[in-house]
Parts: structure tokens; C-alpha cells; sequence
């Protein structure tokens, strides 16, 4: 599976972004997905994750409320929808697949985008 992140930008305070990752392969609903970030100087954190049929879904405490990820198999991409974002939000934000389910563990994730920078601005 190959991995392609995009729709990152810079954004002020209380704006918002939508992330997409665009996914090669047939079988991509198979894949369990997870959007991670990585600030400068810190370790690599999980965002949110969705089950290969969509039908579940898990968010960090940070971010809940206020971004939605989703997936449309027939597409195969996955999104990542940020609302209200925060200066802390800043990062690269990064895309990643694993067959059966999702997970918040990075180094369970056996595919990777390459990452798309978001700035939000004070």
C-alpha cells in the first residue's frame, strides 16, 4: 500500500484544515487507518484511527470534538477533518495503514505517507 498525504497549510487559530491521504491498491478497505503528527522535538503521537469499514472510529483526548477523520473505500482515501485548531496543533501529520483494525501504537502500522506540515498561527 502506498500512501499519498495532502491538504496541509498554513491557518490561524480557530480555523480549519482538511487532511486527505490517498491510498494505492485494491484492497484497501482491508486496512485499518491512522492519522498521526509529530511535533519538532517531540515523538511521533497518535490523532485518530478508523476500522476498514469506517464503522468505528478512536480519537486522542486532544483532539476530540474538534477533528473527524472519515474514509471512503470506493476512493480509497481517508480524511482527516480539523476544526478549531490550536497552536499546539501544529505539526507534520502523517498517514498510515495496518491490516486488521486500528491501533494507536505507531510502530504497529506497517505503511506510511510521507506527511503533510500544518501551521496554525496565535
Amino acid at each position: 500500500v502506498q500512501l499519498q498525504a495532502s491538504g496541509g497549510g498554513l491557518v490561524q487559530a480557530g480555523g480549519s484544515l482538511r487532511l486527505s491521504c490517498a491510498a494505492s491498491g485494491r484492497t484497501f478497505s482491508r486496512y485499518g487507518m491512522g492519522w498521526f503528527r509529530q511535533a519538532p522535538g517531540k515523538e511521533r503521537e497518535f490523532v485518530a484511527g478508523i476500522s476498514g469499514s469506517g464503522g468505528q472510529t478512536y480519537y486522542a483526548d486532544f483532539v476530540k470534538g474538534r477533528f473527524t477523520i472519515s474514509r471512503d473505500n470506493a476512493k480509497n482515501t481517508v480524511w482527516l477533518q480539523m476544526i478549531s485548531l490550536k497552536p499546539e496543533d501544529t505539526a507534520v501529520y502523517y498517514c498510515a495503514a495496518r491490516p486488521l483494525g486500528y491501533t494507536s501504537a505507531p510502530s504497529a502500522y506497517d505503511y506510511w505517507g510521507q506527511g503533510t506540515q500544518v501551521t496554525v498561527s496565535s
